[in-house]
């Protein structure tokens, strides 16, 4: 049987799923807003390495169904076998949360009595280099959830005239978006970006900042670049926050499930929604307060419930982790 228990993977005290390449974040803040009871549908809109699922899974049974959608084909795959033996129905969906009302069509089941969408990235797509999320280690300028889709982060940063100023500024909220644009085009005359480590080098050089490293490709840093001070994020952050929810249309696809929820949702259905930055995070606030203005739902957060300091601790990615719950109908 699956328990969280008896599962040697997953320590109920951290939510770290130990070998799975992810942390389950909020994990008992989770378990918590969404309450599950037996025989309960559960939709897992990001189901992810299957973090929450093994925490969930087992106070579903006996008679619970479980859904769970993955935009990442390996992400999907990886759960499906994770959750094979578990004692309840389990359908796993290779698709993105937008189409989360085709899943549950296809699953026979006509509204969720529980709903957890993770707006955030598995651990193990974070520090994979060869996934382009991030510019700690170098790798291919990528950046798709979705491996099977044609547009990568290299495409725009490569081809995108003027609009990439605004996509800077819009998506990573950059105000320095403008010199960063010009930079990049300046430096792709010469040569294609193709690297996170080029893309990260040349952001630092629009912004002033010198590299930490002694060399990079692309180029050496302007004499008059500083160093950045300690505890500062990286010049390049937002500007890779924002090609990397552009190439996914990450605002659109949280756009869609929002505008879903209530059709999704059974009466009395609990949604518990985490997101990691300001941009998710306005978008969550704004519909649930509609919801609730309309008397569609009622709000179980009026403010974010964050992670403790212990959790922070232990996973230092939860520190910016917010959770708001709703409950719809009675």
């Amino acid at each position: 049987m699956l328990a969280v228990e008896t599962d040697p993977s997953i320590k109920p005290e951290s939510g770290e799923v130990s070998g799975s390449g992810h942390y389950a974040v909020l994990l008992e803040e989770v378990l918590r807003t969404l309450d599950p009871r037996p025989g309960q549908v559960m939709l897992d809109c990001t189901v992810g390495r299957a973090g929450h699922a093994v925490a969930i899974i087992p106070k579903l049974i006996p008679g619970g169904t479980f859904i769970g959608l993955d935009t990442d084909p390996a992400n999907a795959a990886y759960a499906k076998d994770r959750l094979r033996d578990a004692p309840i129905d389990v359908h796993i969906f290779h698709a993105n949360f937008a189409q989360a009302r085709t899943a549950l069509d296809e699953a026979g089941v006509q509204g969720a009595d529980l709903l957890l969408a993770d707006f955030g990235f598995a651990s193990n797509q974070m520090d994979d280099a060869s996934r382009g999320f991030s510019f700690m280690r170098d790798g291919p300028l990528d950046m798709r959830l979705d491996t099977t889709q044609p547009t990568t982060a290299a495409t725009l940063v490569n081809s995108l005239p003027e609009e990439l100023a605004d996509l800077i500024y819009q998506y990573g909220e950059e105000r320095l978006s403008r010199r960063i644009a010009r930079k990049i085009v300046e430096v792709r005359r010469q040569s294609p970006i193709n690297s996170t480590g080029t893309l990260a080098e040349v952001v630092r050089q629009a912004c002033g900042v010198a590299s930490s490293s002694r060399s990079s490709r692309a180029g050496q840093a302007h004499p008059s670049a500083r160093r950045p001070r300690a505890g500062r994020i990286d010049p390049a952050t937002r500007t890779f926050m924002a090609l990397r929810i552009a190439v996914n249309g990450e605002l659109e696809a949280i756009e869609q499930l929002l505008s879903d929820l209530p059709s999704l949702m059974n009466v009395g259905g609990t949604a518990s929604l985490i997101s990691f930055h300001s941009l998710e995070d306005r978008l969550v606030k704004r519909w649930l307060v509609q919801f609730e203005k309309a008397g569609r739902a009622r709000r179980l957060t009026p403010k974010p419930i964050v992670a403790s300091e212990d959790e922070i601790a232990r996973n230092p990615r939860s520190r910016s982790a917010k959770l708001r719950a709703v409950r719809f109908g009675k």
